[in-house]
């Protein structure tokens, strides 16, 4: 019988030395053992509960009716929710990871860490998982809050799903930016600016670009004197916003909108090629592999050939 224990012990050692190794152990013992941890999750769930149940208040207080609530506010909350929770991401994921390669350089155990056994992938890696993790569990233990909603009706349960799903993919990709800058720039301070201005184009740049193309487009359409809708590319700019993309969840036909520019006689429109949110993963899914592959590659320093 104790045979059969150690046999089952080791198995489950050797399982969690392949899963978890020194470096994202290390890692998670700092991120998810302290108090500030703790008291962190705690207010900001006390927060979004609050918020909650105020905009829940606030509604039936404004409307007129008490004991009733209507499910077309309650995916106005759910809208209000979401892309708070998106500017929350937006906001932690570049300063939890756009430091921990050149802290580990400022701190001067960046060589240390790599006469280790550990391969560069491994590290990037397990440095993006550790740093991103405590986020995920905030975002992750919000699921209740969102539960609230439900109960009044305006909101399936596909949209929840493909709303957390995206707040994850849009951590990785925060985060392979983050990881990127911090192994190629030397001083953290440098190197969280840069991930800042990243995300900050991602979301304004994108946005101002597409008005800037779209009013050139409506007056090139306009002096060629087109009476009819107009199918054009410059929804493609839109698929680069996260914003756009969460919206395009919520509001699958907004997908169809920004790709055709509607003239005042109508005409026969043209549907989206697919999603923007599924364009907009399709894409940074590349940009975030190719990232994280220029950040293995540039960790370790190459000697220069003469």
């Amino acid at each position: 019988m104790s045979v059969q224990k150690t046999a089952k012990a080791g198995g489950f050692g050797n399982w969690r030395s392949k899963m978890i190794n020194p470096v994202l152990d290390k890692e998670f013992r700092l991120r998810m053992r302290s108090p500030r941890a703790m008291w962190t999750l705690f207010f900001y769930l006390l927060a979004i509960g609050l918020i909650s149940l105020s905009a829940i208040y606030l509604t039936q207080e404004l409307s007129g009716r008490s004991g009733t609530y209507n499910p077309e506010e309650s995916r106005v909350l759910f809208y209000f929710l979401s892309f708070a929770q998106l500017g929350l991401i937006s906001f932690m994921a570049p300063g939890l990871t756009a430091g921990v390669i050149s802290g580990e350089r400022e701190k001067q155990t960046l060589n240390l860490l790599l006469t280790t056994q550990q391969s560069s992938t491994t590290i990037i890696l397990s440095k993006l998982l550790s740093s991103l993790s405590f986020m995920v569990l905030i975002v992750i233990s919000t699921l209740p809050i969102y539960g609230i909603m439900f109960l009044y009706g305006g909101v399936s349960p596909k949209q929840l799903l493909l709303v957390f799903v995206f707040y994850l993919f849009m951590m990785l990709v925060l985060g392979s930016f983050g990881i990127l800058f911090s192994t190629l720039l030397k001083r953290t301070m440098i190197s969280v600016i840069s991930t800042y201005g990243i995300t900050l184009f991602i979301y304004a740049g994108t946005a101002i670009l597409f008005f800037i193309m779209l009013s050139v487009w409506q007056q090139a359409v306009n002096n060629q004197g087109m009476t009819t809708s107009s199918y054009t590319w410059i929804g493609h700019i839109l698929a680069l916003n996260p914003a756009t993309a969460l919206y395009s969840i919520l509001e699958p036909s907004f997908s169809d909108s920004v790709y055709t520019i509607n003239r005042w006689n109508g005409g026969q429109t043209k549907g989206a090629p697919m999603a923007l949110w599924q364009e907009f993963m399709i894409i940074y899914s590349v940009l975030s592999a190719l990232a994280l592959w220029l950040s293995v590659r540039k960790l370790r320093p190459r000697l220069k050939k003469k």
